[in-house]
């Protein structure tokens, strides 16, 4: 049995929960897999998953296995690297996980370059809203947006700050009037993604001033950002879209930002990693890459108020 790959192997299947859901994600049959799980704890001479019908739950001893697995294949890579250092030597697969917005719009460019450094690197990108912790969902880097939990077990490194603009198109204004004051959202319809501003309050930064908050008027909410995109751009509504999204309609005229004087607090942008020390060679070199690349791709010179820089402003 090839040990290094069968815990591989078993990693993979604790991070997916499914011995399914591992198999696709390492090109293998289910069969093959589970047969792998049933010679590992054969060899180890103990039970490591309990399989039922719906999931799997780790013994105490899968679950230390799992941790001490991890660093295993860390250890075992960064030896390799160690006496092959070149860049031709970065290789494997890496899993980044990234909000859908920021995933669609400005990560392609990035790992457009990624591939054209280290053409031997295999990258696993999944795009979702929820939230994807790099130490108990398997994912090598994990990009996230807005406050981070003080008491998270990773790492984080600062990639920039990502606008939010609030706006409408030509059309619609022209056809239900100005929106002059905070007090005015009110009074037209509020199309927002379905967790953000769930309270039907829009923070509203002033210029030189405070943060207040603004009342709105949800009208229709969606699980992805490129529906709202088309909504408010047909004229269906007011809301807010993160500049990276409306950054070209801006540009055409197609959308106009509202409320001159404020703007909608903007997110802190991170790029979290497990704690290891050292990273692999493979999690190092995109990171390198996020950290050069990504800041170029948001919107140049913001300037962040103290107060939103030391709470991470949602």
């Amino acid at each position: 049995m090839d040990l290094l790959a069968t815990i591989r192997i078993y990693l993979r299947v604790v991070e997916r929960g499914t011995i399914s859901g591992a198999a696709r994600d390492l090109d293998m049959s289910q069969p093959s897999v589970s047969e792998r799980i049933d010679k590992l704890e054969r060899f180890l001479s103990t039970r490591l998953l309990i399989r039922s019908s719906r999931n799997l739950i780790c013994t105490a001893e899968g679950r230390m296995f799992y941790e001490q697995g991890k660093h295993l294949l860390d250890v075992a890579e960064a030896t390799i690297n160690s006496v092959t250092s070149s860049i031709d030597q970065i290789q494997g697969r890496l899993r980044l996980a990234a909000p859908q917005c920021l995933g669609e719009v400005i990560l392609p460019k990035t790992l457009m370059h990624a591939r054209a450094t280290y053409p031997e690197l295999q990258i696993d990108l999944n795009l979702s809203d929820e939230i994807a912790d790099p130490v108990t969902e398997g994912v090598d880097i994990s990009l996230r947006l807005g406050r981070l939990n003080e008491n998270g077990g990773y790492i984080a490194f600062p990639l920039g700050w990502v606008a939010r603009k609030l706006v409408a198109a030509p059309s619609y204004l022209a056809a239900h009037g100005p929106i002059e004051t905070p007090a005015d959202l009110a009074l037209h319809p509020f199309i927002r993604l379905k967790p953000v501003f769930a309270n039907d309050l829009l923070p509203l930064a002033r210029e030189n001033g405070p943060t207040e908050e603004a009342r709105i008027k949800t009208a229709m909410t969606t699980s992805h950002w490129r529906p709202m995109h088309e909504l408010i751009v047909a004229g269906g509504g007011i809301g807010v879209l993160q500049h990276p999204a409306c950054a070209q309609a801006l540009a055409q005229g197609r959308l106009v930002e509202l409320l001159d004087g404020y703007r909608v607090p903007p997110l802190a942008l991170n790029a979290l990693v497990p704690p290891l020390r050292p990273l692999p060679p493979r999690v190092r070199a995109v990171l390198d890459l996020l950290k050069q690349d990504i800041p170029e791709r948001l919107e140049p010179a913001l300037d962040i108020p103290a107060s939103l820089a030391s709470s991470g402003a949602e």
